[in-house]
């Protein structure tokens, strides 16, 4: 069957030889040639098994028998005359062995028996019913630091950390009396509240006389604002000239 050709085409009703087509062309590295030079030059180079170049073995220097066997030493002729060992002694024979000692061990060990001290068994304390003993010395029942020279004694880092916290602290309450100090209240005198008070009066008067010079038609922004302004300086001048007139004594705070 013709590929272009629907299969409802006429020209199907009559067989034709199919032949199959030819494949495609096969895909070849260009790297090929190269890839087979160097594996060729790297079974070459470990072809021999070892080096390339080895000193050939002359077949004079074949395996003879008897050439891998030991040789032993010459032997000697037998001298009579040298030293011998001792013989073995008979059996009627009692030699001595080891070092010679004529103490009495029996008696000696005797005396220091009698004459030694008790042995002093180890410290110990049972916790439980079933007999389980435990070491006395480590196990703090024991009262051994109150026995030391320096128990109960204040150590010396801790002497001198309390002097710096002490210091620290005096230093401390000094700043702050300072700054009471500097910031409590100090009491006018007669002179000063008179001049205080003098001193506003005269403000307040030269600004009623700024204030008397103002034009009788207030007409327009600026102589509004500048008025009220006046007004307000007057009246706060008035206000502190009545509490300095009201009261004789006054404090100020220090800055």
């Amino acid at each position: 069957m013709d590929p272009k050709c629907s299969a409802e085409s006429i020209y199907n009703l009559i067989p034709s030889d199919w032949k199959e087509p030819p494949p495609p062309p096969r895909y070849t590295s260009v790297f090929k040639t190269a890839v087979k030079n160097d594996m060729k030059k790297s079974k070459m180079a470990m072809k021999t098994m070892g080096p390339a170049k080895v000193e050939i073995p002359s077949p004079k220097d074949f395996l003879k028998k008897h050439s891998k066997e030991k040789t032993l030493p010459p032997k000697k002729k037998f001298d009579w005359n040298e030293p011998r060992k001792p013989p073995v002694p008979l059996r009627t024979e009692h030699p001595v062995m080891g070092i010679q000692n004529d103490k009495n061990f029996i008696n000696a060990n005797a005396t220091d028996v009698i004459m030694g001290m008790t042995r002093k068994h180890k410290p110990i304390y049972v916790d439980k019913r079933t007999g389980d003993k435990h070491d006395l010395e480590t196990s703090g029942l024991v009262p051994k630091y109150i026995n030391k020279k320096d128990y109960g004694v204040i150590p010396d880092y801790i002497c001198k950390r309390n002097e710096e916290v002490k210091k620290s602290q005096k230093d401390y309450d000094n700043y702050i009396q300072e700054n009471l100090r500097k910031a409590a209240m100090k009491r006018l005198s007669d002179d000063e509240r008179e001049a205080v008070l003098q001193g506003l009066k005269k403000n307040w008067e030269e600004v009623h006389k700024e204030f008397q010079s103002l034009s009788v038609f207030i007409d327009s922004t600026p102589k509004k604002i500048r008025k009220q302004k006046l007004e307000r300086e007057m009246k706060q001048l008035e206000h502190d000239i009545g509490i300095i007139e009201k009261h004789k004594t006054i404090y100020i705070a220090n800055k």
